[in-house]
């Protein structure tokens, strides 16, 4: 029985997908602390910062996606796949790992593929309601697949689909007890309405135009709001409205404290990433989504369809939502059967410790149960 089991976790692009890598990593190091764990990304995508920081080795691939509306660049694509895939299989060759896990992202696709050449057990994470073409592909030779959702069998072999939800940063959804904390960091009044903007850490143009140009609404209602914008749009917004436009409204940047900030939230507007939907449910408030539909598959919208299907979450369209998402969030507000029926329903959807139970179908890839 190997002691010190080897696993390369491949994959990235966003955070959606980098997030979850790192959780899974971290429950492995938990169940085996000797085990050997080295990340495989795309050069110059977010993981090469993101996984070193997190304490992990990171190696990268020269790999990208399709380029939507241009030609010219796509055309070094199948070099780069070809390149990537043989790069892929002198890692496999120089590491010899055990198992490999597949979260998504661009690396994932020629590290998986190189991993079935050479015979090694892989775990694929499918993060989102609506599997892309790669993961499909893939998951024909998978020894697993963990998905977040119902009816991935329509996507997968239903004999290898285990539904473990996605893993969730554990630091950002511990929100109990935290409300005047949460007010106190923004300096907000913890006893007023609070509606809380996150469009990720690009932030999502829709959602800021929306709240800019309904913001006297906002504040004609007496109700707060924590405004995250996004490094793209912040300083645009700033030399608008200026850094004290009103004792109601915290624009910020990006959210350090993302669980205090979640904390002092009443209503929650939010694009419909899926590792984003895995906090929502932890967290149990009443949510707005307005997916965005600049994704492959329109899968955000799917991802929102799940929840809204089970009352879990209002669904805002993309297209209507400069006119229609701040009239409805302040309705939420006001609504408070709504909101409680809401809350309620989207905790029912939260599946916790998503991190430990893949990291244990890893483990069981190589013969390393540590729980069973």
């Amino acid at each position: 029985m190997n002691n010190s089991p080897k696993i390369i976790i491949s994959g990235g692009g966003t955070g959606g997908h980098i997030f979850p890598a790192v959780a899974i990593a971290n429950a492995l190091k938990r169940m085996v602390p000797t085990c050997e764990i080295l990340f495989v990304g795309a050069i110059g995508r977010m993981e090469m910062e993101k996984v070193p920081a997190a304490g992990y080795k990171i190696i990268g691939l020269n790999i990208s996606g399709i380029q939507r509306g241009s030609i010219i660049k796509n055309l070094a694509l199948p070099l780069k796949v070809i390149g990537s895939v043989r790069k892929a299989l002198q890692i496999i060759n120089d590491f010899k790992p055990d198992a490999v896990v597949g979260v998504g992202g661009y690396a994932s696709g020629p590290l998986l593929y190189a991993s079935s050449l050479k015979g090694i057990p892989y775990l694929i994470q499918e993060q989102n309601s609506y599997a892309g073409v790669t993961n499909k592909w893939l998951g024909k030779k998978a020894s697993k697949i963990c998905v977040a959702f119902d009816e991935m069998d329509q996507f997968f072999p239903a004999d290898r689909i285990l539904k473990t939800g996605n893993p969730v940063r554990q630091q950002v959804v511990d929100i109990k007890g935290k409300h005047h904390a949460g007010a106190e960091l923004l300096k907000l009044d913890p006893l007023k309405k609070t509606i809380m903007v996150t469009g990720g850490s690009l932030g999502a143009g829709t959602l800021n135009k929306a709240i800019e140009k309904h913001l006297p609404e906002i504040i004609a209602q007496d109700v707060q709001v924590i405004w995250q914008t996004g490094k793209y749009y912040y300083k645009g917004i700033m030399e608008r409205l200026g850094p004290d436009y009103h004792s109601n409204v915290r624009i910020l940047e990006f959210l350090n404290k993302m669980d205090l900030a979640y904390a002092a939230a009443d209503v929650i507007i939010s694009r419909a990433g899926a590792g984003t939907i895995a906090e929502l449910c932890l967290i149990k408030k009443p949510v707005i989504l307005v997916p965005s539909p600049n994704v492959a598959e329109d899968h955000q919208t799917k991802n929102a369809m799940a929840l809204v299907k089970n009352a879990a979450a209002v669904l805002i369209n993309d297209r209507s939502a400069e006119d229609t998402l701040v009239k409805a969030a302040l309705e939420l507000l006001n609504n408070k059967e709504q909101s409680e029926q809401l809350a309620e329903n989207i905790g029912k959807m939260a599946l916790p410790e998503a991190d430990e139970i893949i990291a244990n179908e890893v483990l069981k890839l190589i013969n390393k149960d540590v729980r069973n």
